[in-house]
This record gives C-alpha cells, structure tokens and sequence, in this order.
C-alpha cells in the first residue's frame, strides 16, 4: 500500500475566460480521491464548463479515472462539459489504455482545452 501522501498533493480551482479550471499537481490515488472529486464540483458554472489541468500529475490510479468518469457523467448530465489538459506522458498513456480519452476530450494545453 503507497503512504499517504494527500499533504504533497493539490487541485485548485480558478475560472479562466468562464470556464473552471482545475489545476491538479502531485500524485492522485485513493488517499486523495475525495480531494480531487471535492476540487471538480466547481458549482459556480452552470452549466458547468471544467478543464482538469493534469500537467503536473505525475502518478495517477484507478481511483483518479473513477473520479474523472464521475465528474464527466455528472457534468455532462448537467448539459456542461468536461476536459482534460496537459496530462505528462504517463497519465496520456493510462488514459488511452482505459479509455478514457475516448469519453473524456483531451488536449495539449489549457487554453486548448477551454477554447475548444
């Protein structure tokens, strides 16, 4: 079992050009699940619009894709939407692997991603 290692990890929302973006750094696993489902509420937007900024994520498990299909499915429920930027190239992998790049758009950058 990995220590917990929530003190080494962040998401923090901030709203760029009406969409909310989501800035996550550290690793995201089971010990900061429930940190990282809190941070992609984001309710202010309705619909809500959100970019999950993944460019400083450098380990991320199944807990992490269960999240991000959440939000996904909540918000696109909701008739808003949900992307995904600057993942490293480990998290590109893990996604393509599990698919979730096929449900959830991704992209190279934050400002690709909110101006899509």
């Amino acid at each position: 079992m990995r220590e917990d290692r929530s003190d080494q990890f962040s998401a923090e929302p901030a709203v760029v050009d009406g969409v909310c973006v989501v800035t996550v750094r550290g690793e995201i696993d089971h010990a900061v699940k429930d940190l990282l489902t809190k941070a992609l509420r984001c309710e202010d937007a309705v619909p809500p619009r959100i970019v999950v900024d993944l460019g400083g994520v450098t380990f991320m498990d199944s807990s992490g894709i269960n999240v991000l299909i959440a939000a996904h499915q909540r918000v696109t429920g909701a008739q808003g939407w949900l992307r995904i930027a600057g993942a490293q190239e480990s998290v590109r992998r893990l996604l393509g692997l599990v698919g979730v790049d096929a449900l959830i758009p991704c992209h190279p950058t934050v400002d690709r991603a909110v101006h899509a």
